[in-house]
């Protein structure tokens, strides 16, 4: 049946969990309820196509979402010689819609440390240190959340990335290619000086609530960790909201630190890697940026090889 395989190919996937959740919810929404007790074979592309025309998709997004599932799926089971064929093969993706990036300027970066530092008190000062470290290190949101001191190489000045926070819970990410080891600059640094002193701080307080944390940004109470992305965001959205900035989501820390190391014309196979991306998810996401880095520097070929040599002729 078609519902028995999916969930043996579900649970045969090395995925992390929120992806394994992602992808569950795929399956149990679009495809289940109309493919569950067929049998696997019977599922042709005309079936698909019907399910496919007959389903309210939320968004073309969704929508090439649970296709590309029910791709992967069939053609495993064509690997695992259940079905001779994969009849998803012919369905068509919808065209993928490119999100706009909206990064934070540099100057509205460093505004949004500077009031965060100045008007949270000095406990909530970690959420401060948090996103001046978001902004100039474009980790995750949730591998912040779960960085803990042990990770930090202080002599080497790097950090590695194993861990996520997922559904307040701290994951480790085993597998390698979910690691990886960021480069520590001076303002990354900083805020981890920063949030020492927080730590410090806390210790000292005769009416403690915190206990000693291993994690970095530890919030303030007894959770060990900060355990929901809304905790660091409500502090962040009260700082955009004091300096009027644009609203954005927190998540374009991360866009902001890809941008400014583009902008600064640095190796993009050097900030992918840094950022967990694909050289090609990088060049893909972030082109209008690594366009605009090179775009004087190739003007700058011309002036030098054509436009500063005498070749027309009088």
């Amino acid at each position: 049946m078609f519902g028995e395989y999916a969930q043996s190919w579900l649970n045969s996937l090395e995925v992390v969990h929120d992806t394994r959740v992602n992808y569950k919810g795929l399956m149990n929404n679009y495809w289940m309820p109309h493919l569950a007790t067929l049998p696997i074979k019977a599922v042709t592309p005309m079936v698909l196509r019907e399910v496919v025309a007959k389903t309210k998709w939320k968004s073309s997004t969704v929508k090439r979402a649970a296709i590309a599932r029910v791709k992967a799926m069939f053609r495993a089971a064509v690997y695992d010689e259940v079905v001779d064929r994969n009849p998803a093969a012919s369905i068509q993706l919808p065209q993928k819609n490119r999100k706009q990036i909206d990064p934070f300027t540099v100057e509205e970066a460093d505004a949004l440390i500077q009031w965060m530092y100045a008007n949270f008190s000095r406990s909530n000062q970690v959420f401060a240190a948090f996103y001046e470290f978001a902004l100039f290190t474009g980790m995750r949101t949730g591998e912040i959340m779960a960085l803990r001191w042990d990770e930090i190489d202080f002599e080497k000045k790097t950090a590695h990335v194993c861990r996520i926070v997922v559904e307040n819970q701290v994951v480790d990410r085993t597998k390698t290619k979910y690691t990886r080891t960021v480069m520590l600059n001076s303002r990354a640094l900083g805020a981890l000086a920063r949030a020492q002193e927080v730590a410090h701080y806390r210790s000292k307080q005769t009416r403690r609530v915190s206990t000693e944390s291993p994690f970095i940004f530890q919030p303030a109470g007894k959770s060990l960790h900060m355990m929901r992305p809304e905790t660091p965001a409500h502090h962040f959205n009260e700082a955009i909201k004091a300096l009027k900035i644009p609203a954005r989501p927190q998540y374009n820390c991360r866009h902001t630190y890809a941008t400014m190391c583009l902008m600064s014309g640095m190796n993009p196979a050097f900030i992918a890697g840094q950022l967990g991306h694909s050289v090609q998810v990088l060049l893909t996401t972030y082109a209008k940026w690594l366009n605009s880095a090179n775009d004087w520097a190739e003007l700058a070929k011309l002036e030098t090889n054509v436009i500063g040599t005498e070749l027309v002729q009088h």
